[in-house]
């Protein structure tokens, strides 16, 4: 190794237009590292399959089901925009087949003490 050798010194690299020069000093470079940190998106596999098995109304249950198994072929593949999107429909038919179920609950609820005081 020469020690006269400009790179071992800092002294062989310019660095960018308008970055301050002094003799005899090594050159410093400043860089920025910035990390997205992304979330995975959901795929509610375990609401899926328990709006399957019990709150099934139209065989919404089974249509949740699929988009979930689909939202996470996706998400396992790499795809995480088509994961956000079919995450997001089996969202959407758990929330209307629990509402669906909620809403039967209630009316046999009602119906049942009906019956029960008219007796």
């Amino acid at each position: 190794m020469n020690p006269e050798d400009p790179l071992l010194q800092g002294r062989g690299y310019e660095g960018y237009p308008g970055q301050p020069r002094y003799p005899g000093q090594p050159l410093v470079v400043q860089s920025t590292t910035v990390n997205i940190v992304t979330e995975p998106p959901e795929d509610y596999i375990i609401w899926s399959f328990f709006s399957f098995v019990y709150s099934n109304p139209f065989c919404l249950g089974l249509v949740a089901l699929i988009y979930s198994i689909k939202s996470r072929d996706r998400k396992m593949v790499g795809d995480l925009e088509g994961a956000r999107h079919y995450g997001g429909t089996a969202r959407t038919f758990n929330i209307i087949s629990s509402i669906l179920i909620g809403i039967g609950v209630l009316i046999s609820i009602t119906l049942i003490i009906v019956i029960i005081v008219n007796r």
